[in-house]
Order: C-alpha cells, then structure tokens, then sequence
C-alpha cells in the first residue's frame, strides 16, 4: 500500500498483520480521488472516516491537504497504528477507538465529507446512511461516500445520488444538499 498523490505521495503503508482489514486498492482509491477532486475542494476540508482500517484512505485525505481528519475504527490495532503513522508523518489525522455506530449514535460535530468502508459483510450495512444522516453529521451541500461490495444495493436510500463500480469495489455518493 502507498499513498498515491499530494504532499506524501509515494508514503508506503506497511500496516501490521494484526489488522484484519480489506484496504481499498490502488485502482479503487485513484479512481475515488479523481472523482472528488472535480467535485469538491480538498485542501482544508474537515474529513470524518469510518471503520478506518489502515488508515489507507484518511492518509490519503490528509497527503492532500485535508486540515483535520477523525478516523474511527474499533479494532486497538487500527487505533494505535493509525494514529503512530499520523504522528510520525506529522499529518492533521487522529483516530478514535469506537464502535461506528455506537459513534454515530453522539454527534460531535458536522464534516463536509465523509468517508465509510465498512466491511463488505457486516450485516446492518444497509442501516449506515441513516445513522450518519439521521444524526447530523453531515454538513449542509456535504458528501457521504460508502465503499461497499457489489452485492449491497443503497439506491433506496435517503440521499443516494449514484454508484460507481471499479472492478470488485464500489462507492455509493449521498449529497446533503440545501
């Protein structure tokens, strides 16, 4: 895993085998970021980051210019990992060790942005947008983007605008528009 662009461009990401995570690949993430990067200003934007893994995508907000990004995972490995890389990268990234939706069930604030990857499987994926939506932490006119699997389906949801599929990962976009 590397960081594809922006000030840490080319960063590997050797993240200890403790954590049981699925990274977003390369081609996922490049094609994520190619799309947000024509949509929304990255540089400053406050960025929340659910089920964080390896971090692998809240380094890649922070390379290009996120001003503060949370990321949130329950695992001890991901928490501790996460946030050792951020600090000797001196990157504007903190990780909290949480449930997700027991997180999402106190809003701390609202985030112009926010990115989930839950794990393909979990089985109350579906319930996802609402509590991220329901509980307002999305910003007026913000983004909630969900990578999930092929086999989930959010396009009933509240919000959902569309799905881009690349090779085995999809994103699922939500507007919170005014």
């Amino acid at each position: 895993m590397r960081i594809i662009s922006g000030k840490y461009k080319g960063k590997k990401i050797v993240a200890p085998k403790e954590i049981k995570a699925r990274p977003t690949t390369d081609y996922g993430k490049e094609s994520l970021f190619n799309i947000l990067e024509n949509r929304i200003e990255l540089d400053g934007i406050q960025v929340l980051d659910l089920f964080g893994g390896t971090g692998n995508i809240s380094y890649e907000f922070a390379s290009r210019g996120a001003s503060e990004v949370i990321c949130v995972d329950k695992s001890i490995a991901s928490y501790k990992f996460i946030n050792t890389f951020a600090h000797q990268n001196n990157m504007p990234l903190k990780a909290i060790k949480s449930d997700v939706f027991k997180f999402l069930s106190k809003p701390l604030k609202k985030f112009p942005l926010i990115f989930a990857d839950p794990p393909y499987q979990l089985k109350n994926i579906l319930q996802l947008p609402s509590a991220i939506l329901d509980n307002n932490w999305l910003e007026e006119d913000g983004l909630l983007i969900i990578e999930h699997g092929k086999d989930t389906d959010f396009s009933k949801e509240k919000l959902y605008r569309e799905t881009r599929v690349y090779g085995h990962v999809c994103f699922s976009f939500f507007y919170q528009e005014i």
